[in-house]
């Protein structure tokens, strides 16, 4: 009787059917790095050859609504790559459940691949959020707080011409006019533009900072109002299809984790693909 209880008890927990969390996190977290790492070397491709929606670089301005376009087009495919890529390694790596395949595994793929999509994203905002304020603050922000403007990095190339002078003395500190020349300029993409007490403050600094004449600084003014007015209208023309962009590339990043997720748990069971995901032979043939 009592050499027979292990025994019993070995059959019993046997026959018990083993349970597998719905969520595995090992494979979630190792296709979401692979979707970040993925992304980063396509992005940094993407950016090598030119196709960035915006660019430090003062050629961005003369960049064409079809290359703002064809970069949307790149962050979309990149997307769609990068989260697909991370999905299908969710979905093949994850422990299957040992039983016939059904539509609740391929809920449980699907929903790893999404997971793994979000994990991605929330790591991708996380560094974003790191990198950004330390690239435009910079170790002296605190000394040149007052002497600096959102106008400087966007209208830097304006300022340069506006306050040129073949003059001036070569380690002359301008930060704070230049800074009080980039807040008028920025207000001439408003409704109504450069009041005209504005104006007139920014001839007779210019004329101060360069020697020039009334009539010539009055002219660069000019220039340079219109100038900076192209240059916003520009960049928030860029801005939106950089939005909107992003806005779709992640959408259909999901899509294409959960879609890459399924086609991995297939792959992982030896089943075939769903009809949906496979070419009808007619036109594979052409």
């Amino acid at each position: 009787m009592t050499s027979e209880a292990p025994a019993l008890v070995e059959d019993e927990a046997a026959t018990l059917p083993v349970q597998i969390r719905y969520l595995q996190w090992t494979p979630i977290i190792a296709g979401a790095f692979a979707a970040a790492a993925f992304a980063f070397v396509l992005m940094t491709f993407g950016v090598t050859i030119g196709l960035g929606v915006s660019s430090a670089s003062p050629t961005w301005r003369d960049a064409s609504a079809a290359l703002s376009l064809l970069s949307g087009l790149y962050l979309i495919l990149l997307a769609i790559a990068s989260f697909g890529l991370g999905g299908y390694l969710a979905g093949r790596v994850r422990d299957g459940v040992g039983a016939e395949r059904n539509s609740d595994m391929e809920t449980r793929d699907g929903l790893h691949g999404l997971t793994t999509w979000a994990l991605a994203v929330l790591l991708g905002a996380i560094v974003m959020g790191m990198v950004s304020p330390a690239a435009v603050t910079g170790p002296s922000s605190s000394r040149i707080a007052g002497s600096t403007t959102s106008a400087e990095p966007l209208l830097s190339y304006e300022l340069d011409r506006l306050l040129r002078s073949p003059h001036r003395l070569p380690n002359a500190d301008m930060s704070v006019e230049r800074a009080e020349a980039g807040r008028i300029l920025m207000t001439g993409s408003s409704r109504h533009g450069v009041n005209g007490d504005d104006r007139t403050h920014l001839i007779q600094q210019v004329q101060t900072l360069t020697g020039l004449a009334a009539v010539d600084a009055e002219r660069r003014v000019d220039q340079a109002i219109a100038s900076s007015r192209s240059t916003i209208a520009h960049a928030r023309h860029s801005m939106v299809i950089l939005a909107f962009s992003v806005a779709v590339a992640t959408l259909l990043g999901a899509v294409g984790a959960w879609v890459a997720a399924v086609a991995g748990g297939r792959h992982r069971d030896g089943a075939p693909l769903p009809e949906w995901m496979v070419l009808p032979t007619g036109a594979s043939q052409k």
